[in-house]
């Protein structure tokens, strides 16, 4: 996932080796796997948060969804039922 956002950006191998060298250079090799731990962590809670949302929104619009179907459907009942008598 992080090499196609990088892709995305134009970058080639040279300069995410670069990157990469300053990571470590910066963080230190024994921080960065705490340092990543830490980011999937949040990202988790992230993706989390945000299907939770889309729960509460899919369960507050059940309602107006389930009343759209049954207009629908009455709906289509007169469309047959005016056919029917035409006929």
């Amino acid at each position: 996932m992080i090499l196609l956002n990088l892709l995305f950006l134009n970058l080639g191998g040279s300069e995410v080796m670069l990157i990469l060298v300053v990571v470590l250079l910066f963080f230190g090799s024994k921080n960065i796997p705490n340092l990543a731990r830490g980011l999937g962590k949040g990202m988790r809670e992230f993706r989390e948060a945000t299907d939770g949302i889309k729960r509460e929104i899919e369960k507050s619009a059940e309602p107006v969804t389930e009343e759209m179907k049954k207009a629908s459907q009455q709906v289509q009942q007169q469309i047959n039922d005016h056919k029917a008598a035409n006929q």
